[in-house]
């Protein structure tokens, strides 16, 4: 696509979660993604992924929706909390029961498979961590659910979709599940409801057509991939209003880190933006996108003025093709 060129449909989103105030490595995602977005005139949501309750932190919503605003990055229609989604992802969870097993497996023996899962509660029943001692009944630990990677073994047109595609920063990525993942997770042992079964739902649910967002995601992209696809294609009927969704176009651009190559996380302990420097805050960012403001916009021109020559000259051929970036905290 020529950058020049205007989408007759965008839609993107930025989707954080409240565990803490926004840093710079999240403006700067939340930067791009409004930049991608306003550049080729599509719509910009906020969506927040608060489905994990003991990560979160009070108030934290409310402070990232002002941190957003104070940097001049408004946000299209209203604003979509995974927390109310609950009956929508079990709907969906239910219509994948076919095509999922339960996994018993404690977290000893999955940290021996260095992120792979190798499929034993689907071939074994979910034996693996029954307890059984003298004197007490079998017991079973609630389980998870895990999708099956194997679904379009049938269909290698499908499969190889699902696997490869060209990211918008990255080149080629090229994700095989079963080297990358194995059967992944839905819904968690504890009861709570996995990310890549939430975001999957509500990136269909929006109509999103392009996510932009940080590289430490790369990795997820093939198993939210594959699930669309099983939802969009396997599963749907002709009254499904997201039946055949096209897949949506990726773009994950370098996180920021330390200098020792920490990312810049909440739970890292990153410092919280500052508002009242939210102009020098956005200028840092721009830079660090390699998008340096010019020296005529001043803060006394206004940070929209600073967000409005960003949206004209965003550049996707601009961004580097790495995954990570140092920064000076």
């Amino acid at each position: 696509m020529h950058k020049n060129q205007t989408l007759l449909h965008y839609i993107g989103r930025f989707a954080p979660s409240p565990s803490g105030p926004l840093h710079f490595g999240s403006l700067v995602t939340a930067l791009a993604s409004h930049l991608d977005a306003k550049h080729y005139h599509g719509k910009w949501l906020v969506r927040m992924e608060d489905i994990d309750p003991p990560r979160e932190v009070d108030g934290a919503q409310e402070m990232i929706l002002g941190s957003l605003l104070a940097h001049g990055l408004q946000w299209d229609g209203e604003i979509m909390l995974q927390s109310e989604r609950s009956q929508t992802y079990n709907e969906v969870l239910s219509t994948l029961r076919h095509y999922s097993y339960p996994c018993t497996c404690n977290r000893q023996r999955l940290n021996t498979l260095n992120g792979i899962y190798d499929g034993h509660c689907l071939h074994n029943k979910g034996s693996c961590s029954a307890t059984h001692k003298k004197g007490e009944h079998l017991h079973t630990p609630k389980s998870a659910t895990r999708l099956r990677t194997d679904l379009f073994n049938d269909q290698p047109q499908h499969l190889k979709a699902a696997e490869t595609f060209t990211d918008l920063f990255q080149q080629q990525q090229t994700q095989p599940l079963h080297t990358e993942s194995g059967d992944f997770v839905l819904h968690r042992k504890d009861g709570l409801f996995a990310y890549q079964l939430a975001v999957t739902i509500d990136d269909i649910a929006q109509g999103i057509t392009h996510v932009i967002r940080g590289a430490d995601l790369l990795s997820t992209t093939s198993r939210q991939r594959y699930l669309w696809t099983l939802l969009c294609e396997k599963l749907a009927s002709n009254d499904n209003p997201h039946a055949h969704q096209p897949l949506p176009e990726y773009g994950h651009i370098p996180i920021a880190t330390t200098t020792t190559g920490q990312k810049l996380s909440k739970q890292n302990k990153a410092a919280a933006l500052d508002n009242t420097t939210a102009f020098d805050n956005l200028c840092r960012a721009f830079t660090y996108l390699y998008h340096p403001a010019p020296t005529n916009i001043t803060e006394q021109n206004s940070i929209s003025v600073l967000v409005d020559w960003g949206i004209r000259h965003w550049d996707r051929e601009r961004i580097p093709q790495v995954t990570a970036i140092a920064v000076n905290e």
